[in-house]
This record gives structure tokens, C-alpha cells and sequence, in this order.
């Protein structure tokens, strides 16, 4: 588990990206003259603004303990085979290829 003093910082980052780096170098863009620059630093922020808001997503899940775990049935898919295991629980082991609980994540079919 990565230890909790490493998140703030992170989490941190994150926000100074887009509240100060990118909107600060979108607005020095847009004084000197380079309006197309400026609108790419515009966007960049928007796309690390929702960084942020995953990453915050993804803190919250960690700490509550819902990585690995759903309050109902849902599919598993072992990253390294492929092996779907339907349950609440991400298996600790994959029974197919032997590769950790780590190597699973929730199945997305969005194709």
C-alpha cells in the first residue's frame, strides 16, 4: 500500500497545475501575442483539473477500502490473462494465471 504522507503532495500538485501553472502560462501566452498557445494552456488545464478530480475519486476509494471491493456483484478482469470473475470481491489470487489481487480491475466493455 503506498503510505498516506505520499498523497497530500500529490493531491497537491495536482491543483497547483491547473489553478496556477497552466492558467498562468495561458495568460503570459495571450500578452505576448500567441493566442493559439494560449487556448492549448487553457485546455491542458481543464484536462488537469480532471485529474484532480479522479485522483481525489480514487484517494477516497482507496481510504474507504472499495478498490477490490464493491457493495454488489460486479466483473473482475485479470489485467495479465484476461480470466473474469464475477463477485463483490476481486479474487487475491487469479485462479488462471496465479497473478496478485493488484492485477485486477473492474471489466469495461465500452466498445
Amino acid at each position: 500500500m503506498i503510505p498516506e504522507l505520499i498523497w497530500e503532495p500529490q493531491l497537491q500538485g495536482r491543483t497547483l497545475e491547473w489553478t496556477k501553472l497552466y492558467r498562468e502560462a495561458e495568460e503570459t501566452a495571450r500578452e505576448e501575442g500567441f493566442d493559439e498557445a494560449a487556448g492549448v494552456f487553457k485546455e491542458i488545464a481543464e484536462v488537469e483539473e480532471e485529474h484532480e478530480k479522479r485522483y481525489r475519486k480514487l484517494l477516497k476509494n482507496v481510504r474507504e477500502g472499495g478498490v477490490f471491493k464493491k457493495d454488489s456483484v460486479v466483473k473482475w478482469k485479470c489485467r495479465n490473462c484476461g480470466y473474469v470473475h464475477e463477485g463483490e470481491e476481486a479474487p487475491d489470487e487469479c485462479p488462471a494465471c496465479a497473478h496478485s489481487q493488484a492485477y485486477y480491475e473492474l471489466l469495461c466493455e465500452n466498445y
